[in-house]
């Protein structure tokens, strides 16, 4: 069983050590965080912030977005991961959000689910940034960091949010994505990261 107060110490460390992820300039509004977060994935950042700076100049809304044609959305966003697959999700999600939701974005984890190319991980990061819904966000690195503190065993980032959810208080929930990635984007090899730990004695 982990101590509350091992959990304490490693958040209270790692908000110290923390360097603000750059998505982070979108703040929580819900269609930046969706469409950012959407965009973001197999991308480095660099690239997902110049993309979507450039599709939010065109787009600033969901309504906005609808309107853009798929050569236009596509031009917006290269070079991201799969622009072309993101461009058709973009287009389709903005339709049926104008649709079905008035364009808003929804603020459960089913419903997000729903909308095309939005998968649990962007969900949870939608409720937990843009609706303060304690949700946990796990990516690969808070399932490498996770594995690293020696709280989980486990063998997939899914694995990983079933068991954090069973032992991380709920305080902890919408911090834990942003400060773990901020430390393993900092540090990158498990062997850089596991010396970072030691040296603060977070390993168990």
């Amino acid at each position: 069983m982990i101590k509350s107060n091992n959990f304490e110490k490693t958040f209270k460390v790692f908000k110290k050590h923390y360097k603000v992820i750059p998505l982070e300039i979108f703040g929580t509004d819900p269609y930046f965080t969706l469409v950012s977060t959407m965009l973001s994935s197999r991308t480095n950042d660099d690239t997902t912030l110049k993309a979507a700076k450039r599709l939010f100049i065109k787009a600033p809304d969901i309504f906005r977005l609808n309107q853009l044609t798929p050569s236009e959305v596509k031009k917006l966003i290269y070079p991201v991961g799969f622009y072309n697959t993101k461009a058709k999700h973009l287009l389709e999600l903005s339709k049926l959000l104008i649709n079905e939701y008035h364009g808003k974005i929804p603020n459960t984890r089913e419903e997000l689910m729903h909308l095309p190319g939005i998968g649990r991980k962007t969900a949870n990061l939608v409720l937990s940034r843009a609706f303060d819904i304690p949700a946990i966000s796990v990516d690969t690195h808070v399932h490498k960091i996770s594995n690293l503190l020696g709280w989980v065993k486990t063998k997939t980032p899914e694995d990983t949010e079933k068991e954090l959810v069973k032992i991380l208080p709920k305080k902890y929930w919408k911090d834990i994505n942003r400060l773990f990635v901020s430390i393993g984007r900092q540090y990158g090899s498990d062997k850089k990261i596991v010396e970072f730990l030691k040296k603060k004695n977070l390993t168990q």
